[in-house]
């Protein structure tokens, strides 16, 4: 298989949309059939861990460079491409020269030079950065939901303790036992518990008698 990696006339090339993946890595490649050579952008190269230029770009390199439980879903997806007219698409995860996983997306179409298909042209897209971007403001938004929670539980623990004269963990035991009673959450009933704050509390002999009839009384 003859491979090399000259500057394709500009004819055959094509931008990557910048705009839409401005925060992701992406290269572009084409496949001609006449020739039966690969060309890489720069970015191509760099995305592998490998200096623009320092290799030929072939189909045996690529695969190389796929995870190995994925190999057969990218030669299906090359396949695929170097056949049909219609766009393509495939998430694969790849290795770089150092054993590096990232996640991709790679996008193929058919390569045309005056109507005719010569080849197959694309961009491969390294979506990593994105998805763990994406995973931490999962997780931030998961610790501040709970950080939330926690703050509305501790403030109905620390009213029926003020208003009842029972400990923070009985306060807390009675909203659980509760919780179990009526099927609900002990962050709803503790959400129920701040906003009758204003409502007057009688203190009784037991407390957390009183704080069980002011949470039925919900």
């Amino acid at each position: 298989m003859q491979s090399s990696n000259p500057s394709p006339p500009t004819r055959r090339g094509f931008d990557a949309p910048s705009d839409i993946f401005e925060n992701c890595p992406t290269g572009t490649f084409q496949y001609i059939f006449a020739t039966d050579t690969f060309h890489w952008s720069d970015e191509m190269f760099l995305m592998h861990g490998y200096e623009p230029g320092e290799i030929v770009p072939t189909y045996e390199l690529g695969q190389s460079h796929v995870h190995p439980s994925m190999r057969e879903s990218s030669a299906a997806f090359w396949a695929e491409a170097t056949d049909l007219d219609g766009p393509l698409s495939a998430y694969l995860t790849l290795q770089d020269r150092n054993g590096k996983d990232f996640q991709t997306l790679v996008v193929g179409g058919p390569l045309l030079e005056d109507g005719e298909r010569i080849g197959v042209r694309g961009l491969l897209i390294d979506l990593t950065h994105s998805i763990h971007a994406d995973s931490h403001r999962l997780a931030n938004e998961a610790v501040a939901a709970s950080v939330a929670k926690r703050s509305t539980i501790d403030q109905a623990k620390g009213i029926l303790a003020g208003r009842m004269g029972i400990s923070l963990q009985d306060a807390f035991d009675v909203m659980s036992q509760h919780s179990q009673d009526t099927n609900r959450k002990v962050n709803a009933i503790a959400q129920d518990v701040v906003e009758a704050l204003g409502q007057r509390l009688t203190l009784q002999v037991d407390g957390r008698e009183q704080a069980r009839r002011f949470l039925r009384s919900l």
